[in-house]
């Protein structure tokens, strides 16, 4: 949801849509203003061409008071930690069985489970939501929501039968009235098919789901002719200002 979640889709603030911990606060302050409710900050730790100080997002979240984080991507153990000391409830999303269960010695709350079939990050495993909340149902002693897929009240009854508390709504949100994405946009997604999706960067192990654009297509034919050690040749078409 890059890109998406700002305070007219008022859903979480993603910190990596905000260029500086003082935009991050500007957010934070907006969704204040617009509304009394809970509302969490997704922490997503990703490797990107230019790293970000998590360090410091964490502490603005913290001197902003707020109560509930979500933490993803790679090795969360420093930001639960400095989470934690300051009280807040932190949920950590998983892509594994042994993900999930490293995350509940480090102290997290809350589990989120995030399978194959999602739009964006599928990491490197492609095991189904199906085999995940089983696990989930059978393993884990903290609560834990699921995502990817999950679009309508079937669903929902599907997954709460396997155990999950709730789910979690992304990619159908792109095509709401508050969504600040283009029309055209909108309609191309909602017409699109199960199969207009392509799965980029798999050799360099961050895996990510796009719609199979012309963009999506060419990124993916460089990445067949490229070697692993020329990543270079498809940062252009995949980098942030790109998106």
């Amino acid at each position: 949801m890059h890109w998406i979640e700002y305070t007219g889709l008022t859903t979480a603030v993603t910190i990596l849509t905000q260029p500086s911990p003082a935009d991050l606060a500007q957010e934070i302050r907006k969704y204040h203003n617009l509304t009394k409710k809970p509302f969490n900050i997704n922490i997503t730790l990703l490797s990107t061409l230019i790293p970000l100080d998590y360090g410091t997002y964490v502490q603005t979240i913290i001197q902003k008071n707020m109560k509930v984080i979500k933490t993803a991507g790679n090795n969360p153990g420093p930001i639960i930690k400095q989470l934690k000391q300051a009280g807040v409830i932190v949920i950590h999303k998983y892509t594994t069985l042994h993900h999930a269960h490293s995350a509940i010695k480090l102290g997290v709350d809350f589990l989120f489970i995030n399978s194959f079939e999602c739009g964006g990050h599928v990491r490197e495993h492609d095991i189904t939501s199906l085999i995940l909340l089983e696990q989930a149902r059978q393993e884990l002693g903290v609560p834990f929501i699921t995502s990817r897929g999950f679009i309508n009240g079937y669903r929902l009854a599907a997954a709460m039968a396997l155990g999950t508390e709730n789910i979690n709504i992304g990619t159908r949100l792109i095509c709401t009235v508050e969504s600040s994405i283009h029309s055209k946009v909108k309609k191309i997604i909602i017409a699109a098919q199960e199969t207009d999706t392509a799965l980029v960067i798999r050799q360099w192990s961050n895996t990510t789901r796009l719609f199979a654009n012309r963009v999506a297509k060419a990124a993916l034919s460089i990445e067949k002719e490229s070697a692993a050690s020329q990543f270079k040749k498809i940062t252009p078409l995949i980098n942030k200002k790109r998106r």
